[in-house]
């Protein structure tokens, strides 16, 4: 098993680049977990490696752990489910979607399903913002719809009651 690759760095650089703002635990999380499967996706290095190594990593200290933790062990272990709700609103190949990308969506299919503390929007937010600190130009973009498309199928009363208003 090869070591973990080295972790991502936001992608938007100089002044063109987004205000670093105080996050919350939950959005640190999930930055880590984009790491963390970016290494799985691309390295195919294990859970428990890719897991020891993230969490050594600076500033794991203000990420919500127990968020962290289910997100990644969860994405990883339904990958196959996640792949199969994710595939049918893909307009190419999966194989042909960047991993940040990959990875983004992931952890949006998988909090629409197991995280319904978390309001659909939020989720959505958070999948589109991870994509555009640590994706390609456009991939937010791509991120947006498939999720945008996925929603109704997961939160279908939720999204039907923020459409109401």
């Amino acid at each position: 098993m090869s070591e973990p690759t080295n972790t991502l760095r936001p992608s938007r650089t100089g002044p063109g680049a987004r205000k670093t703002t105080s996050k919350s635990g939950r959005s640190r999380a999930r930055e880590f977990v984009l790491q963390a499967l970016y290494q799985h996706l691309v390295g195919g290095n294990s859970a428990e490696a890719i897991d020891a190594f993230t969490r050594d990593l600076s500033g794991f200290h203000k990420a919500d752990a127990a968020h962290y933790s289910a997100v990644l062990h969860g994405c990883i272990n339904t990958a196959a489910d996640l792949d199969a709700l994710i595939t049918p609103l893909l307009d190419r190949k999966l194989a042909e979607i960047s991993p940040i990308e990959h990875a983004a969506m992931w952890i949006g299919a998988f909090e629409f399903q197991h995280c319904a503390d978390v309001p659909w929007r939020v989720v959505l937010n958070e999948c589109i913002e991870l994509a555009k600190e640590f994706g390609g130009t456009d991939g937010h973009k791509y991120v947006n719809g498939v999720l945008g498309g996925l929603a109704p199928q997961l939160r279908a009363a939720e999204v039907a009651a923020d459409q109401g208003r």
